[in-house]
């Protein structure tokens, strides 16, 4: 089949509005970033998008096909390093996150482990060839997630945890949910958030992760802890007015992280909200040509993965934007492309990998 692959069929469109996100991304890490310690880490993530531009070229080259006969072997090396990270992994701000690599870098695991769960999501629902979901099914899906997710969360990461569940809402989504399964999944899942919250014996979550939840409703209660972030940043949306201002909250070091989890509010600042809207307009582009990707490519499995890269990336535009500007609570979940991180960038450009990979062969027979 490789013979009739060719990147003619590759989405060189798809590519330049995805750069064009990278070079905002590194703009505003330099600018976020100038006098700090954290000066020069535009440089480093000029160098992930570099790597990250060639590992999507090798992934676009492996057929998919290939990779889900193998996920099994995937999935299980992909519970093995979440078992590495929560024995050999380097602890940093109280949690477990990282596996230290030569040079002084550091692996964040549950990262690519996205893309292991896009495949064996989309590989199990091909192989059942569109028939009627049974409860037994939706379980075997939601414990294909679950697993990892729990792993995750005993790090704890909360932020990375959490986006692992619309791949499986997408893939029971798209795998054929009857509504009356979808009412009571949604009355089980209202239930099981209510306990985490209101149970003092159910110890899911961290008290201070509860707070990052519950803080952005009213950021005024406590203005100086839980609240600090979310109303620093919206100080620093509004301070943008339309055209954008000097950055006086985010040269300040009023804003905390404004080249990770709230580089969004720092490039609204400097950048207004005419500049704010433009970057979410390319954000759009972007996940409707992934869509459009969706819609032609030749297989049930070709479909999910792709849907499946949708999901993950409009969950975390979602929840980051809404972060920022209060309608979300503060997750730790970096803005795709643009937040300052090798494992995020490396994963979302592998995950374009997967779906250009599709792409190409649209018309392999």
């Amino acid at each position: 089949m490789s013979r009739y692959v060719s990147f003619r069929d590759f989405d060189w469109l798809l590519l330049v509005f995805v750069l064009m996100i990278c070079a905002l991304g590194v703009m505003e890490i330099q600018s976020a970033t100038a006098h700090t310690k954290f000066a020069g880490a535009n440089v480093k993530q000029m160098y992930w998008v570099v790597a990250g531009i060639g590992l999507m070229f090798l992934m676009s080259m492996v057929s998919y096909h290939a990779l889900l006969d193998k996920i099994q072997w995937f999935y299980i090396a992909a519970i093995a390093s979440l078992m590495a990270v929560l024995v050999f992994g380097t602890k940093a701000l109280g949690a477990k996150r990282w596996i230290k690599i030569p040079g002084g870098n550091h692996f964040q695991p549950s990262e690519w482990v996205k893309l292991i769960l896009i495949l064996a999501v989309a590989k199990y629902f091909a192989d059942m060839r569109q028939r009627e979901l049974s409860w037994s099914d939706l379980l075997k899906a939601g414990a294909i997630v679950v697993v990892p997710m729990l792993m995750v969360l005993k790090q704890p990461d909360l932020g990375t945890a959490l986006t692992y569940l619309p791949i499986a809402a997408m893939g029971i989504f798209l795998g054929g949910l009857q509504w009356k399964q979808g009412v009571i999944i949604a009355l089980l899942a209202t239930i099981g958030v209510g306990a985490v919250f209101f149970i003092p014996r159910v110890h899911v979550l961290k008290s201070y992760q509860k707070q990052r939840l519950t803080s952005f409703v009213d950021p005024d209660l406590d203005p100086q802890g839980s609240g600090y972030q979310v109303e620093q940043s919206l100080i620093a949306v509004g301070s943008g007015g339309l055209w954008g201002g000097k950055g006086s909250q985010t040269h300040g070091a009023f804003l905390p992280v404004p080249q990770t989890d709230f580089i969004f509010a720092a490039f609204a600042e400097e950048h207004g909200f005419v500049g704010a809207l433009g970057l979410l307009l390319l954000y759009f582009i972007v996940l409707m040509r992934l869509t459009q990707n969706a819609q032609t490519a030749p297989d049930r499995a070709g479909t999910f993965v792709v849907m499946g890269v949708v999901a993950v990336l409009s969950f975390h535009i979602l929840v980051n934007v809404g972060m920022v500007v209060g309608f979300m609570p503060v997750t730790g979940i970096p803005l795709p492309l643009m937040s300052y991180g090798g494992s995020s960038v490396l994963f979302m450009f592998l995950a374009l990998g997967m779906v250009m990979n599709v792409r190409m062969r649209r018309f392999v027979n």
